[in-house]
This record gives structure tokens, C-alpha cells and sequence, in this order.
């Protein structure tokens, strides 16, 4: 006669309704726990990302202050990082190829704002958030190059 374990129907087990009940509660009960910490998570990757567009963009206005003297007028705004401005006070030192190789859209789909003279500071950078307008708190708030640190 061969050792091998045989299979047994009386040994033959499912789980109860019951069983399955307490592990199904279970699961709801970390899923509510957890699912708001997670929902969370996109926009604060948005905002993170909205944090870097500024930085990268407030360097390549640094670099193009340090080439030209002067900042892009409010009018020229953003867009003299990437194409030669045409009016306006014309930058004789301009970066062949530009500052920039696009300017991006913030993670909400808008435009950045450029701000010359800023509010916070000589110059901004801002996003205006999830909501698309000045303002706000949490994720509709303003993203901003004074708050980069926040």
C-alpha cells in the first residue's frame, strides 16, 4: 500500500458563511482606512511636479537675466524663454536655441502666470492650482516661486 496522503470528502473543508463574512469586513474596514490616504496621492504629485515646472522655469529666467540684464517684460512674459522676443525691450545676448524647449502646462492643464514685477518677489512663477483661479486652499490653492519650500 502506498504512504501518500489520499484525499478524504470528510476532511474536505470550505469556509463558512460566516468566515467569509469576518475576512469581507475586514477588508472593508482597511480599504476605508486606506483609501483616502491613497485617493491623496495624485494630487500631491501634481503639486510636486507643479513645484518643479517653477523651479525650472525661475532658472531659466535667472539664466536669462544673467544674459540679458533684465528680466522678460510682463508682455514678452514667458514665451521670450523659448522664442526671441520681437518687441519690446529686445535681449542683445539671447541664448541661441533659447531657454527653454517648450513651455509646459502646469499638471492641471493651465498656464503658468509670469508676474513682472511680482507680487512675492521681483519676478513669479505661478500655478493657480486645481481650480484654475486665484486663491484657495489645499489643492485649489495658488502654487507659487515663493512657496517652493511648502
Amino acid at each position: 500500500m502506498s504512504h501518500a496522503l489520499r484525499f478524504s470528502p470528510a476532511r474536505a473543508r470550505g469556509f463558512t458563511l460566516i468566515e467569509i463574512m469576518i475576512v469581507v469586513v475586514i477588508i472593508g474596514i482597511l480599504v476605508g482606512l486606506l483609501a483616502p490616504k491613497i485617493m491623496d496621492r495624485p494630487d500631491q504629485a501634481r503639486v510636486v511636479a507643479a513645484k518643479n515646472d517653477i523651479q525650472a522655469i525661475m532658472s531659466a529666467l535667472k539664466l536669462y537675466r544673467l544674459d540679458n540684464a533684465v528680466y522678460p517684460s510682463a508682455e514678452q512674459g514667458l514665451m521670450a524663454l523659448v522664442k526671441k522676443p520681437e518687441a519690446g525691450n529686445i535681449p542683445r545676448n539671447w541664448k541661441p536655441g533659447g531657454y527653454l524647449d517648450r513651455l509646459p502646462k502646469d499638471p492641471w492643464g493651465g498656464d503658468y502666470q509670469y508676474l513682472n514685477p511680482g507680487i512675492q518677489g521681483e519676478i513669479d512663477i505661478v500655478s493657480l492650482g486645481r481650480d484654475g483661479k486665484p486663491g484657495g486652499e489645499g489643492y485649489d490653492a495658488d502654487i507659487g516661486s515663493w512657496n517652493l519650500g511648502n
